[in-house]
């Protein structure tokens, strides 16, 4: 049975004192934790902002946690409730204790803490490996959420030589000398570098062994299955697709798709352009 989790105690206790100190640092404000078990494991998750009002529900993407959205919280829970997650499989304060194989059990891991949560009908945000989530969720349990915003989402291309490239080159950056690192950033094409406490947890989550599926690209079958209302923002210079041939492939199989391509943006699109993208959430929820 294979499951993502550390190799031992001493790489648990290094990464969970390093998720702690971020956690601190990096929170805007109040917040409640909650672990919520679900048939995959104990899975962690940050609320804030009023009790009342469509819920947000923020996913990661791949390698990351609830805390890759510390600059969208505060602005998102003005007015909404925010459920921040840290996706089970991935470094974090979530536990597995069952595989997750492919889409549908991914699907049925987040319906179920939903569910938990009582996040009834919420716009979901996932980002890479967290669209591909959502879109799954979807697919595989349609009634169950109000909207979606997908960020650069996994699933429209398999991973190739141009995006490993480009998963080597920042991480190579991310360890150079901070005065390199913007001019490197931008060299790459990868502004997660000079996110300083998320790149030390990165590095802190080196003895995590993730056992996660590599994401298969959707069927036009799948797609069509999409109907709630899809916001989809791919960075027009993402290293993981071709974001233009992503953005005519929606039109022709996903009817309740609004397509955007950013500019000069590429898979880090969050914090490529993270105005940009907290102002299209918020419209994208209460139109």
């Amino acid at each position: 049975m294979k499951l993502s989790e550390f190799k031992d105690e001493k790489a648990r206790a290094r990464y969970h004192g390093a998720y702690e100190r971020a956690l601190a640092r990096l929170w805007p404000g109040p917040r409640t934790a909650l672990d919520i078990p679900t048939a995959f494991g104990t899975t962690r998750v940050y609320r804030t902002g009023p009790r009342h009002g469509e819920p947000i529900v923020l996913l990661p993407g791949s390698g990351g946690n609830a805390l890759m959205w510390h600059r969208y919280v505060e602005v998102l829970a003005r007015r909404h409730p925010v459920i921040a997650v840290d996706t089970l499989g991935e470094p974090g304060a979530s536990t597995q204790t069952a595989p997750i194989e492919g889409g549908r059990d991914g699907a049925a891991w987040l319906d179920e803490l939903l569910v938990a949560t009582e996040a009834t009908a919420p716009h979901i945000v996932g980002c890479s490996y967290g669209g591909w989530l959502a879109l799954n969720h979807q697919i595989h349990h349609p009634d169950h959420a109000g909207g979606l915003t997908l960020v650069d989402p996994a699933g429209f291309a398999d991973f190739g030589p141009r995006f490993y490239a480009w998963l080597i080159a920042g991480g190579l950056a991310a360890t150079a000398p901070r005065p390199l690192r913007p001019r490197l950033a931008r060299l790459v094409g990868n502004s997660a570098i000079l996110e300083r406490e998320l790149m030390g947890l990165m590095r802190a989550s080196r003895g995590f062994r993730r056992a996660l599926p590599v994401p298969p690209v959707f069927s036009d079958e799948e797609l069509r299955l999409v109907r709630a209302p899809a916001l989809f923002l791919l960075g027009a210079r993402s290293a993981m697709h071709d974001s233009r041939e992503v953005a005519d492939r929606l039109g022709r199989t996903v009817p309740a798709a609004r397509v955007e391509i950013v500019p000069r943006a590429g898979h880090a699109l969050p914090t490529d352009e993270p105005a940009l993208v907290a102002d299209r959430i918020l419209s994208a929820v209460e139109r």
